[in-house]
């Protein structure tokens, strides 16, 4: 996980393309701004603590003095200090006239390659590169290689056009299968490109340029400064700070950076580029080939409960059965695939933190995290524990850790050989003060009491430091069970988000069955999928990531999206069946063939209901539980949560 940002001072940035009514700001190299460079290093540096770089693009315009003739872009790559650089006069009589900056910051958590990496990169043609994410296919990397030095060499390759055998940029970012965001100057043609991932696994927030800040800002993560109480500031004019950052659309952006022939002014049209890869943009479609099932494809689902419930096939069934085995063994190939891809550990970066076990897990014993615990132990070495964070707001009452702790008993049972590590990571919200300031922060623009109950969830489980069971012997040779201090130290962890989005695991998805049959399941599943980006991914990549750790969401893998569409929808889900039987049927059939039978039957509970933070949080924020459900309190927009946050 990386932290990258960029900020464009002294150049007038034309929008109309993507904003009908955009009206030019007046761009001002001293005007008052609400974030500073300093601001963003040090949250950057939360997200990568190995390294922290930064470098600067001068960009002057070149006419003479008499406005005549064309003018030419000039621009001086890779500087430290923006001062560095002076006006000058030329030869000819003209002038080369300071106007702009690009200002490339980045922050590295290097998981990948033999050499430390420090960003920005630049390379020896002017071109510079920040780059935070993961390439598991579509452009090689050596093992030997990070996957921001294998990406640069392909950029470098690439023209702004595609020309006989070159790829464009749009072209190679499209090959990338993985999560990713990044910020890159093409020396050669004068283009900023921009851009995250099409399922928006990587946060990258965006400052349009406005009247009152004129600059154009990309930043992984918002600094603390626009949500923290400053004295003498308004309710309005704090609550208007919180929409200085959006989240960028997923896509690849670029700005074209010329100047005005009559005075020389720098100006840039941002334009969005259409995904170059024609598979990528099957998938984004996210269309099923194949949604109402026939009378005799419906009595799949209860064929296989059946089966479930009496452990047996009833006669004259195999041939029904034989097409829906196949689906669910390809499903849990596809899945398998893409936890080995996010965990082999022969490329896994080594110079920091030599003997900490390189991999955790995001555990409330649930359905998808019982699922990729039982892949994660096929997939690494048997040396390795893993650490199963789990977070509760009620001690050991909450249904998640009572979910865990049964969990684990089944781990334990189909791989007894594993270290397992169960690391309870216990919370009070009411002494959370501070650190729920601090997630505001992190889920900006994110700004429901939902969001930040499941960031504080997220954050609190991301950084791992609980308590763990262990067996030790007392002063009579006795063993007994010690509970003891704990703090993961795993820079990766996984994630099941997208198992609820895409195998029909939300309450919505069973009302939308209700009054809409299959075609309305598949429709709300599709929509789910099409805004993960914007309701899910960004807040939660960066709530983890500020823990100087990496979230990798296996069920979001190209692969098994692309598996998961290839299913019938029937044998997704049948929400004509109950709670725990029905829904995510898929998944409850891949628990089954990796010996999960408890965990199978385990009905969806969500992050801030299974641990107990809404729960709490409408106690403090609401008074009680009955009065936040009469208010909807999870959509509620939180105006400004100083008042709430101090009480």
């Amino acid at each position: 996980m990386c932290g990258i940002a960029l900020f464009v001072s002294g150049i007038r940035i034309d929008l109309s393309s993507l904003l009908p009514n955009f009206i030019f700001p007046t761009p001002q190299f001293h005007q008052k701004t609400l974030v500073s460079e300093e601001d963003i290093k040090s949250v950057l540096l939360r997200r990568g603590p190995d390294s922290l770089g930064s470098k600067s693009v001068i960009i002057h315009s070149k006419t003479s003095f008499y406005g005549e003739g064309e003018c030419e872009i000039v621009s001086i790559a890779g500087y430290e200090n923006y001062n560095e650089v002076t006006d000058s006069r030329l030869s000819n009589g003209g002038i080369v006239k300071l106007h702009g900056e690009l200002r490339f910051i980045g922050a590295t958590l290097q998981l990948r390659g033999v050499n430390p990496i420090v960003q920005p990169l630049v390379d020896d043609c002017g071109n510079i590169l920040v780059y935070n994410g993961e390439i598991f296919g579509g452009i090689h990397v050596a093992c030997d290689e990070n996957d921001t030095e294998s990406l640069m060499q392909s950029l470098r390759g690439s023209c702004g056009i595609v020309n006989g055998q070159n790829r464009s940029i749009p072209d190679v970012l499209s090959r990338i299968k993985g999560p990713w965001a990044m910020i890159y100057w093409q020396n050669s043609s004068k283009t900023l490109w921009f851009g995250r991932d099409a399922f928006g696994r990587r946060s990258l927030l965006v400052h349009w340029p406005t009247q009152e800040d004129s600059r154009f800002l990309l930043s992984s993560v918002s600094p603390p400064s626009l949500t923290s109480e400053r004295s003498g500031c308004s309710t309005y004019e704090q609550s208007h700070n919180l929409g200085f950052w959006e989240e960028l659309p997923c896509g690849v952006y670029s700005l074209s950076i010329g100047a005005f022939e009559t005075n020389g002014e720098l100006f840039a049209n941002v334009t969005k580029h259409d995904w170059a890869n024609p598979n990528l943009k099957e998938l984004i479609r996210w269309e099923r080939k194949f949604i109402q099932p026939s009378p005799v494809e419906l009595q799949i689902p209860q064929i296989k409960i059946s089966c479930w419930q009496q452990d047996i096939c009833p006669n004259g069934t195999g041939h029904i059965l034989c097409s829906s085995t196949l689906n669910v063994q390809k499903a849990v190939t596809a899945l398998r695939e893409s936890v080995m891809k996010r965990t082999s550990t022969d490329t896994v970066y080594q110079a920091v933190h030599k003997n900490c076990d390189p991999i955790a897990l995001l555990f409330s014993g649930g359905l998808d995290s019982m699922i990729l615990a039982a892949l994660l132990d096929q997939c690494i070495d048997a040396n390795y524990a893993i650490d199963l964070l789990n977070v509760s707001f009620d001690g050991q009452c909450a249904p998640d850790r009572i979910s865990a702790r049964a969990g684990l008993k089944e781990l334990q049972r189909i791989a007894p050989s594993r270290r397992w590590r169960l690391v309870e990571i216990d919370a009070d919200l009411q002494k959370l003060t501070s650190e729920t300031k601090h997630v505001m922060s992190l889920i900006n623009p994110a700004k429901t009491y939902m969001d930040l109950n499941i960031g504080i969830a997220l954050w609190l489980a991301a950084g791992g430091d609980g308590w763990l069971y262990q067996n030790m012997m007392n002063s009579s040779n006795v063993e007994m069970c010690e509970r003891v201090k704990y703090k993961s130290e795993a820079r990766i962890l996984l994630v099941g988000s997208g198992a609820d989005e895409q195998c029909a695991g939300y309450g919505r998805h069973r009302t939308k069955f209700r009054n809409g049959s299959w075609q309305g399941l598949c429709e709300e599943m599709k929509l789910d999928m099409q805004r993960i980006w914007k309701r899910n991914l960004g807040r939660d990549d960066r709530c983890i990531a500020d823990n100087g750790k990496e979230a990798r969401f296996p069920f979001l893998d190209e692969d098994v999206i692309r598996a998961l569409l290839d299913i019938p929808l029937w044998e997704i889900a049948d929400l004509n069946q109950p709670s725990g039987v029905g829904d995510k049927m898929i998944l409850r059939e891949i628990a089954r063939v990796l010996g999960l039978s408890e965990a199978a039957s385990l009905p969806k509970r969500a992050i801030q209901f299974g641990s107990r933070i809404a729960r709490e949080s409408n106690r403090k924020n609401f008074g009680s539980n009955r009065a936040a459900n009469q208010a909807s309190a999870g959509s509620v927009d939180i105006l400004y949560m100083g008042h709430q946050t101090n009480t």
